[in-house]
């Protein structure tokens, strides 16, 4: 059977941990991480870095797609869509400054994932389903660590998008273990996660932990 692209494959990601590498310069290090969580299967693992200069996130890039292709999970790249297609991961998620998402679909044609950050704005998530998006992500739904002065996204988003949109919808921000539960059982077929999950005494652990929400949840 081949393997499903663009809009198939998000779809076919079904609902689970999107794991979300934190800035970490040591490539040692992280790749050591992203190993770890990869056991507990997430449904797609996307590789940021704002700390580390383009050549060592290149670098980076390079080495946590190899991971991911070993794991038989999905890659996308965050805010670089020039680094995505180099290094031929399988999509990228943009943010509000990082290019229209219309020009990436484009740029990165049906084979290919791309997901979109819609912050606490309706607009931007059906705008990005007229752009051809694969998911949309809301958020702040917690206070996060990463991002501590970023605006919060309600529930109640998560439950219009699965009913008016045709997409898988992520959510991400704060979550942890925790309050996990609350968007899941909003209906995101996604949740983010960075600190929780990477700064975790055992990765692998964690990541199954948030893989059980799901078949725990009654939406689900």
């Amino acid at each position: 059977m081949s393997e499903p692209t663009g809009r198939a494959l998000a779809r076919a990601l079904g609902r689970g941990l999107y794991a979300v590498t934190p800035d970490e310069t040591d490539t040692t290090r992280l790749l050591g991480l992203v190993e770890q969580v990869l056991t507990g299967q997430p449904a797609l693992l996307q590789y940021r870095n704002k700390l580390a200069a383009p050549a060592l996130r290149r670098e980076q890039a390079i080495a946590v797609h190899a991971a991911c292709r070993r794991a038989g999970v999905p890659v996308v790249i965050n805010d670089d869509l020039a680094l995505a297609l180099d290094i031929g991961a399988d999509g990228v998620h943009l943010g509000r400054d990082d290019g229209d998402p219309a020009a990436a679909r484009r740029a990165l044609g049906p084979g290919r994932i791309l997901g979109v950050s819609c912050y606490n704005e309706w607009s931007r998530a059906v705008a990005g389903a007229q752009a051809g998006v694969d998911y949309v992500a809301f958020g702040a739904m917690f206070v996060s660590p990463t991002k501590p002065q970023a605006g919060r996204a309600s529930l109640d988003l998560i439950e219009r998008a699965r009913r008016e949109l045709a997409l898988p919808v992520a959510a991400i921000g704060g979550i942890t273990l925790d309050n996990a539960a609350q968007v899941v059982a909003a209906g995101a077929d996604l949740v983010a996660v960075i600190s929780d999950l990477f700064a975790a005494a055992d990765p692998a652990e964690r990541a199954a932990a948030y893989r059980a929400l799901w078949s725990a949840s009654p939406s689900a």
